[in-house]
């Protein structure tokens, strides 16, 4: 069996491991349920790399994380084996080859312009996310609204994004407060214990060299390229990277709030455009982050800076990953059988459920209605459709989308194409 396996000489060397860890980066399609069963197939069940639950430890860990937690699962899996070395080699082939992806198509997106068939490609796109978000979160609230608390938490959380327009960070502070202090009906009791193997000195370093990693290239390129933006891009998306609970889909609706309504990067259709791009590419969709720095930046002074700006939010997206990773991974046994800890997990979970809630709708509305105005009511914001802008083509690919999704179970790669295909022959009257 090959969960059985400990260390014995059979574990591989770094340069043997490392064709394994590109191989999973190239196949990482489908988000991360899909991403962390291709890691357990392989890394579990065909190499034995790690035993069984080590490997559903390391899960729990990651996903009491910000950020991607399929990608810092496998940079977990190869420092498990190898250290620093191998959690970076692990790391960074998760995201390298989607990030290439990514790169290139925002480039041609930003290049090509206002083209009828690229838009009518697009239009199809837009109104396939709509219902991959909606899927997103019926899937979510599933797995996250156990008892009557968590939809309270799920209710308050819509509402104070939705009508108050609240920080998304402050409200994933709260919920993870009170999730702590309830505490989790688990007690992590059956997690074996384990001896933490790094004193706290080491743990400091690691993260102070972190820090350093992480902050440094950004003033560095800042002052390499004398603009602002890029430091702007920088901090955005650092302070993302710390709240990125909940996956892409909770994150959209938080950089909604900022990238569209008050830095005024993207549009409310071109975000979905770019999470469209992140759906068919390999890696984690935090990729999105990349399409949208590299747009705010080519908007700014051209492609090179484009290119400086999606290199910057890569950066600032990953980099606290490792930290998390390199920083915690020695503490994981113990952390797991922290009954609090899971608490507010459990708090987080249900608190991003109000989150997509928030997104889908603000989605919907300005993906079917080209005019959609917020006014202000006191502290409430409510948004308000023209309704005589609504767009018909959007509303029937949005049914042929939900049809394939919930009734056929199509993948999401051939949704994303078929929508694609109809929205061309609608936009174009073929």
């Amino acid at each position: 069996m090959g969960n059985s396996n400990t260390s014995a000489p059979s574990q591989p060397t770094l340069s043997e491991a490392f064709p394994t860890w590109v191989k999973i980066g190239f196949l990482s399609f489908g988000g991360p349920a899909s991403q962390i069963a291709l890691m357990h197939k392989i890394v579990v069940e065909e190499k034995g790399w790690l035993k069984e639950q080590r490997f559903l430890n390391a899960l729990s860990f990651c996903m009491l994380l910000p950020g991607p937690e399929a990608m810092q699962l496998a940079t977990y899996a190869g420092w498990r084996l190898h250290g620093l070395w191998g959690g970076l080699a692990a790391g960074l082939m998760f995201v390298i080859p989607g990030a290439i992806i990514i790169l290139a198509l925002a480039a041609v997106y930003a290049a090509v312009g206002n083209v009828p068939l690229v838009n009518a490609i697009f239009l199809g796109i837009k109104a396939a996310v709509l219902i991959i978000v909606v899927e997103a979160l019926l899937r979510v609230a599933k797995r996250a609204l156990h008892k009557p608390e968590h939809w309270i938490i799920a209710g308050l959380t819509f509402v104070a994004i939705f009508f108050f327009d609240l920080s998304y960070p402050l409200i994933v502070a709260v919920a993870a407060a009170f999730g702590f202090l309830r505490g989790s009906d688990s007690t992590g009791d059956e997690v074996p214990a384990e001896a933490i193997s790094k004193s706290f000195m080491g743990t400091l370093a690691t993260i102070v060299i972190w820090l350093v990693i992480w902050w440094a290239p950004i003033f560095a390129m800042d002052a390499i390229f004398g603009t602002k933006i890029l430091a702007d891009i920088g901090q955005f998306f650092s302070k993302l990277a710390v709240v990125t609970f909940g996956g892409a889909y909770a994150v959209l609706a938080y950089m909604a709030q900022d990238v569209v309504n008050q830095f005024g990067w993207l549009s409310a259709g071109e975000m979905m455009d770019g999470l469209g791009l992140a759906e068919t590419t390999p890696g984690p969709l935090i990729l999105v982050t990349e399409f949208v720095g590299f747009l705010a930046a080519y908007r700014e002074g051209g492609m090179a800076l484009g290119m400086a700006g999606a290199v910057v939010t890569l950066w600032v997206t990953f980099a606290p990953c490792f930290l998390w990773i390199f920083a915690g991974a020695p503490y994981i046994e113990w952390i797991c059988a922290q009954s609090r800890l899971k608490g507010a997990l459990t708090g987080i979970t249900a608190a991003v459920v109000g989150v997509i809630l928030n997104l889908s709708i603000w989605f919907a509305l300005h993906v079917i209605f080209a005019k959609v105005t917020a006014t202000k009511y006191g502290s409430a914001l409510i948004w308000q459709p023209d309704l005589i802008t609504y767009d018909w083509k959007v509303i029937a690919l949005s049914i042929l989308c939900g049809v394939l999704l919930f009734k056929f179970h199509m993948g999401v790669t051939w949704i994303l194409a078929i929508s694609s295909l109809f929205g061309v022959f609608l936009a174009l009257g073929l």
